[in-house]
């Protein structure tokens, strides 16, 4: 039957759907995508999309399976299969009250474990490829289901095969976890700060858990109904990779600015702070856009439905500014990070 899809998304917003069904079990996701005509949108926690004005034109399948099981274990490690709609700080909470380490620096994250290798999710040092060792999916072109290894998942910085592409649907997602009450090496400086250890050190998981949470909730990260800074995507755009003449190109451009946080890569690439570009641009925290869009409080990266009643038509909007603006003044092209439904920005 048709449905609004703005409560089912962190940022309250998107129109009608024609269809919504929800499946609860992997066999029942499988057997709602077989049944739906085209097109088709899967939604599990809503943390990662923006839906357009006008809704979706076909069937929405709510991706609402749970669970965990123990695949495999040996003395150092365990293999876990969860299945796509677990909610993913739940399964991050598991695993650290279980002692298995891997997923710690990526608590608070809002959404289902089935988004994560979609997106390859990354905070704080960590990302999901790095555990993955598998994914369960359904073809679409081929009826059939079978897991995927991580090796052939095409994971890159906030992308994968999954991303962009309808042919598979995720159904669980396999994690291989060390046996450790105590953490990898703090990789992120920030966390490092805040754990008051250097880069590097290793501390138990339960506090390396505490700490990411009280950093993203400081930045209106961690979903708060009563907080409307987490009325958003999160990061709505990705930080840019630059190749060397882009990056000089940057730094000519910002020069009485001081140098842009940066990150060297692979091959002379450079990633640099989205962060810090938007706000040298001139769109500093809290700033407005019409409709009751706004840049959060609290992270320049994130942009919010401020009064609950905004347009993704206002979002998009601000999301344009911002975008032109920062090429305009410095010559780099932002990338947004959600993925966008029924709608370009």
């Amino acid at each position: 039957m048709p449905g609004p899809l703005a409560g089912y998304t962190t940022l309250r917003m998107g129109g009608l759907a024609e269809r919504i069904v929800a499946a609860g079990s992997a066999d029942e996701i499988v057997r709602a995508v077989r049944a739906a005509e085209e097109p088709l949108l899967i939604l599990a926690g809503g943390s990662n999309v923006v839906i357009g004005d006008s809704g979706f034109p076909g069937t929405v399948v709510l991706v609402r399976s749970r669970g965990l099981r123990v695949l495999a274990e040996d003395a150092g490690s365990v293999t876990v299969r969860v299945d796509a709609g677990e909610p993913w700080d739940d399964l991050v909470a598991a695993t650290v009250a279980n002692g298995w380490a891997g997923l710690e620096c990526l608590s608070g994250i809002p959404g289902s474990t089935g988004a994560t290798p979609i997106q390859n999710v990354g905070a704080y040092g960590q990302e999901v490829a790095e555990t993955i060792s598998g994914v369960e999916v359904y073809d679409r072109a081929e009826g059939t289901r079978y897991v995927i290894p991580a090796a052939e998942c095409g994971f890159a910085y906030r992308g994968s095969i999954f991303k962009y592409r309808d042919r598979w649907v995720v159904l669980a997602v396999d994690f291989r976890l060390a046996r450790s009450p105590i953490s990898g090496p703090v990789r992120y400086a920030e966390l490092a700060r805040a754990l008051g250890v250097e880069v590097g050190d290793q501390v138990p998981l339960a506090d390396a858990r505490a700490a990411v949470l009280r950093l993203r909730a400081g930045k209106g990260m961690v979903l708060d109904a009563s907080d409307p800074d987490t009325r958003s995507v999160g990061s709505f755009f990705t930080n840019p990779v630059l190749d060397q003449s882009t990056y000089e190109l940057l730094l000519e451009r910002a020069a009485e600015l001081g140098d842009p946080p940066a990150w060297p890569g692979v091959d002379g690439l450079v990633k640099v702070s989205a962060a810090w570009l938007i706000d040298k641009a001139g769109f500093t925290k809290g700033h407005a856009g019409a409709g009751g869009v706004t840049i959060s409080s609290k992270h320049t990266l994130a942009l919010t439905n401020h009064t609950g009643r905004a347009r993704t038509a206002d979002l998009l909007a601000l999301a344009r500014d911002i975008r032109d603006t920062v090429h305009a003044r410095f010559g780099v092209t932002l990338h947004p990070e959600p993925v966008l439904i029924n709608c370009t920005l």
